[in-house]
């Protein structure tokens, strides 16, 4: 074959994803942090959902099952009325975020490490 003669230039590395898992299933990924910070930066889940181009009703459900996990709420909300609803990060919300970040990190980490190791 003609490809097996050229040199490869481009090196190995590993990939990976992470994600914190709860007794009832994926409690907490990428997605999920963004769309807690964006609910803590917009101050509600509709706008939250639309900076993210997800559904209102699916950042609804991911809120619902991430509080449902989690032994304290981590998104507080209030419905709607004549100013409209909205929704607040709790204490419980941010530490969620803050662990996520420093898994997130050790594990970018970790992988960068091993790429560098991959000697095939």
């Amino acid at each position: 074959m003609a490809n097996d003669n050229k040199k490869r230039t481009k090196a190995y590395r590993l990939r990976g994803r992470i994600w914190i898992e709860g007794p009832d299933g994926t409690f907490l990924g990428y997605g999920r942090v963004v769309l807690l910070e964006r609910i803590r930066d917009y101050g509600s889940i509709s706008a939250a959902a639309r900076s993210m181009q997800m559904s209102y009703r699916h950042a609804w459900k991911l809120v619902e099952f991430m509080n449902g996990q989690s032994q304290m709420p981590v998104v507080e909300k209030s419905t709607g009325g004549i100013g409209g609803g909205g929704a607040v990060l709790t204490p419980a919300g941010e530490r969620a975020i803050a662990c996520f970040w420093s898994a997130y990190k050790e594990f970018k980490a970790f992988l960068a490490q091993g790429s560098a190791e991959l000697e095939l």
